[in-house]
């Protein structure tokens, strides 16, 4: 009897691997955003595009606010077009970071997914700049 685990067969190994490979090019997650941000140097921009009374409230440290409703080509003024974006938002219950990231795409700008959002970050069990409450409200 198959399971409806097995009932679709999983791609072959060389399909596999492509496509794992091929994510890293669109998201990071939560440990390595936290790990980059020990050092003293960053290479990203990381950019919270939950609403700014969310963000007021709390966010990740280093992170600035502009939510994607926000992003146009004023951006170009404030960023080079090479720049890396690292966007999040409340969780994986929240699509604001990938219209951000398809927003920031869209203007040309580098940009990958922090997955796990606020909620991931707050599981990982990492600080908040601004802490007024750890929520994991989406706001966009």
């Amino acid at each position: 009897m198959t399971s409806l685990v097995s009932r679709i067969p999983a791609a072959d190994s060389i399909e596999a691997e492509h496509y794992f490979a091929r994510r890293f090019q669109f998201e990071t997650d939560c440990s390595d955003v936290h790990a980059c941000l020990q050092q003293p140097q960053v290479d990203f921009v990381l950019l919270d595009v939950r609403s700014p009374a969310l963000y007021q409230q709390s966010h990740l440290p280093q992170a600035i606010n502009i939510p994607y409703k926000e992003m146009d080509q004023r951006l170009y003024q404030r960023f080079a077009r090479d720049t890396l974006f690292v966007v999040y938002c409340a969780g994986p219950h929240c699509n604001g970071a990938q219209k951000a990231a398809l927003k920031l795409s869209q203007l040309g700008y580098p940009v990958k997914e922090m997955i796990g959002g606020v909620m991931g970050w707050q599981d990982e069990g990492f600080s908040f700049a601004g802490e007024k409450s750890k929520t994991a409200q989406c706001g966009c």
